[in-house]
């Protein structure tokens, strides 16, 4: 009797939004197919938060950035929406909860985090265009809010963390192969490897940096004797693709950060002592100082620009003369500096500098890719936007946070005692060592494609610091 009832029920809401939906359709109103799905994200936030932000995860790769030009405002649909109600949630959660785990909040890379943004709110008041910085402000909190400080109690289940990497990484699997069959309608040109990846990445730069993130961490699945066959082989023809599409990819500045990693993974496996390390580091300084104006000729002397043979293409890393890509890049580094000396404490205001730095390029520096209108993106970097725009303070806490990361996660990696746990770590850190890297080059923080990687990274290795590290050596199934 009760199931035929419920079968009725059934039936009937099913009937009526049919109904419904013809209705409205045939008025016209295309919105109400929507709805139901609303509803369920609704529900989801309410009782199953940690559902809602894997969805998330997942959509990332796909989603599609929509811009309005009337009002210079860009989403990322579906994704960022839903995080901004993420971001509301955790707010009204600390509100009524008065509460945050205190071995979270007094961890080194929570505590430069807070700085940061802080900072960064401080600058939005002092800006030069306030409502751009405030929107800047509220992008990065929305990202930061859903994936690190939420990303920290998602990994308090050590099952999250894999299902975030799997889930991530199979919607950019279905990125990849969309990206390559484009790439081969047009013979794999170098040209057209800038922009294949659309809609779904702006450029190539930005593709080769998501898979960078990746690579380590599935370098180490492979490796990972305590996961099945199965998982291993999966990994491996994973990998596989990942350098297939790191290669066509035509990506300079992901090839350095991956040559980097490697140092830095030789560096864990033979063991080498911190003293060394700063040691080589100061000594190639002072090499580079003293040699300085012979190592600027012979760079100025490179005329090779970027060429689908592999060999000429890396020769066009140091092309600082004619490389149009290169020299431009240089042109607002040079701009961001400038910016800094002007206003060197508060600087410009968050997200101002592609609205700004025009009246800083010389002439002698810009390329036939400038522009006077300075409308064609940022710093080019990761660590001299927020010197630009939030001055001293902005770009040294980010710094302090690369530091943080690193320092906390080696010495994860050494204290652990689960191997599954440390290969993760090592994994993790190369992965974004690979960004750090990268991010002398490109800025790509203030996009959810990158922001959901490198944001939730953090988180998962400060979980497994913080929650995971004192976890005994035992076998796993996946």
């Amino acid at each position: 009797m009760i199931q035929t009832l419920k079968l009725r029920w059934l039936y009937g809401i099913s009937a009526l939004f049919i109904i419904l939906n013809v209705v409205f359709i045939a008025n016209e109103f295309f919105w109400f197919p929507l709805i139901p799905g609303a509803l369920l994200i609704i529900v989801l936030a309410i009782y199953h938060i940690d559902i809602l932000m894997l969805i998330i995860v997942f959509f990332t790769p796909l989603a599609i950035n929509l811009r309005n030009p009337e009002f210079n405002v860009g989403l990322s649909l579906p994704v960022e929406p839903l995080m901004f109600g993420l971001m509301l949630i955790f707010f009204a959660k600390l509100i009524y909860e008065r509460s945050f785990d205190k071995r979270i909040l007094y961890h080194p890379v929570t505590i430069f985090l807070i700085i940061n943004l802080i900072w960064m709110f401080i600058t939005c008041i002092s800006s030069t265009m306030p409502i751009v910085s405030f929107k800047a402000f509220l992008s990065r909190l929305w990202f930061v809010t859903s994936f690190y400080f939420l990303g920290t109690q998602l990994f308090m289940n050590y099952k999250n963390i894999k299902k975030f990497i799997w889930l991530y990484v199979s919607s950019l699997v279905l990125i990849i192969g969309y990206t390559i069959f484009r790439h081969h309608q047009f013979q794999f040109s170098e040209k057209s490897a800038i922009w294949v990846m659309s809609p779904f990445y702006n450029d190539h730069t930005a593709y080769a940096a998501v898979i960078c993130l990746f690579l380590p961490v599935f370098i180490g699945f492979i490796f990972d004797k305590k996961y099945t066959a199965i998982t291993r082989i999966i990994a491996f023809l994973i990998t596989s693709l990942f350098a297939v599409a790191l290669f066509l990819s035509y990506t300079r500045a992901a090839w350095i950060g991956i040559s980097v990693a490697l140092v830095v993974y030789f560096i864990f496996l033979f063991r080498i002592k911190m003293s060394v390390i700063l040691t080589g580091m100061g000594m190639a300084i002072i090499l580079f100082f003293v040699f300085e104006s012979k190592i600027m000729m012979r760079l100025e002397k490179n005329h090779q620009d970027s060429s689908t043979d592999i060999s000429k293409h890396v020769e066009s890393i140091s092309n600082i003369s004619t490389d149009a890509s290169n020299v431009e890049r240089i042109n607002r580094w040079n701009c961001a500096i400038r910016m800094f000396k002007v206003k060197p404490i508060l600087g410009w205001g968050p997200g101002t500098y592609s609205f700004k730095y025009a009246p800083f390029q010389h002439s002698r520096e810009k390329t036939i890719i400038s522009t006077n209108a300075g409308d064609k993106g940022n710093a080019h970097s990761e660590y001299l936007q927020p010197l630009a725009d939030s001055g001293l303070i902005g770009s040294l806490s980010f710094i302090l946070i690369v530091i943080a990361v690193i320092y906390r996660s080696s010495r994860l990696y050494i204290r652990a005692k689960d191997k599954e746990i440390r290969i993760l770590t090592l994994g993790l850190l190369l992965g974004l060592i690979t960004y750090f890297v990268h991010g002398i080059m490109n800025d790509f923080l203030d996009t959810d494609k990158l922001s959901v990687p490198f944001w939730g990274f953090l988180a998962i290795l400060v979980s497994l610091d913080v929650y995971h590290s004192k976890k005994e050596d035992t076998k796993t199934s996946i």
